[in-house]
């Protein structure tokens, strides 16, 4: 936790109220945003970004697996998160395994819909290789190197830049002998198709300061936070999944206000993240 004095407190929530934050910035206005991709090797894809002081690390790995019998014609997809001890002061021995199971959650619900896989964002039946005996399993995994606020929405954007630098082996599929046993596959190690994130949305997190709505809130801001909504929405507009944190309820309207805000707002970060990944790859490519 951020520990403020009543004056800095007043400060942080009369600079919002005036639209105008500590650091100059408006209400939905970013922090600069820095991405690098490829910073993993033995990974499929990967991908590093910073906005502000915060820096997380994402990287996909792809393995070959068999589909679950609810799901035979779809492939499965895994998304854990860690805490750097260095990250924060509270995170050193086991402090940061709360807030590691928090993200890892609420990644799964904005980006697999959750549970029920419901609006998910990535396609788990473009992991299908062979229906009912054969999948990817893509393991996702999310590092917090330092932390200063808005951790969601950097670790949504790194996971959506990594599976856009993640390149799937071209699979190779021999006919098996009787129905019921397991095909022989041939994964290449010189051919790779280009995972499709166009379905792959973004996540904009809306923290409620009193009255009003912010966007990328530091730790300062958050530590005055009366509840945060973080809301995935994809190139589409379409929400694909949403998740609160944060102990003040919520009215209905006001929740709807906040979804509505945070797909105006999305476009913009869509934009600014396609570039982002764009330049990334293309100084990958050079170096």
């Amino acid at each position: 936790m951020v520990g403020l004095s009543v004056g800095e407190n007043h400060f942080i929530q009369g600079g919002i109220a005036q639209d105008l934050r500590t650091d100059g910035r408006k209400r939905l206005t970013y922090r600069p945003i820095f991405m690098e991709t490829g910073v993993i090797a033995q990974a499929n894809g990967s991908a590093r970004v910073k906005m502000g002081k915060t820096e997380v690390i994402a990287s996909v790995k792809a393995e070959l697996g068999r589909p679950s019998s609810s799901a035979s014609d779809k492939g499965k997809v895994s998304i854990f998160v860690d805490c750097s001890p260095t990250a924060a002061p509270q995170f050193e021995g086991r402090g940061g395994e709360e807030l590691s199971m928090e993200l890892s959650a609420a990644l799964r619900q904005c980006l697999l819909g959750g549970k029920s896989g419901a609006g998910a964002g990535i396609n788990l039946s473009s992991l299908s290789i062979v229906d009912g005996k054969v999948c990817w399993d893509l393991y996702i995994d999310g590092l917090v190197v330092s932390m200063d606020g808005n951790v969601l929405d950097a670790l949504g954007a790194a996971i959506k830049a990594a599976l856009s630098n993640t390149g799937i082996p071209k699979v190779n599929i021999a006919s098996a002998a009787t129905p019921d046993e397991q095909p022989e596959v041939d994964v290449s190690d010189e051919e790779f198709l280009q995972f499709d994130t166009t379905a792959v949305p973004i996540i904009v997190t809306l923290t409620k300061v009193g009255r009003h709505y912010i966007v990328d809130a530091t730790a300062e801001e958050e530590s005055q936070m009366n509840s945060a909504v973080s809301v995935s929405v994809n190139r589409q507009g379409l929400i694909c999944g949403l998740t609160k944190r944060g102990g003040a309820g919520l009215d209905s309207s006001v929740i709807l206000d906040m979804i509505s805000v945070a797909k105006h707002v999305s476009e913009q970060l869509m934009n600014k993240l396609d570039s982002e990944i764009a330049a990334a790859e293309a100084m990958e490519e050079d170096s």
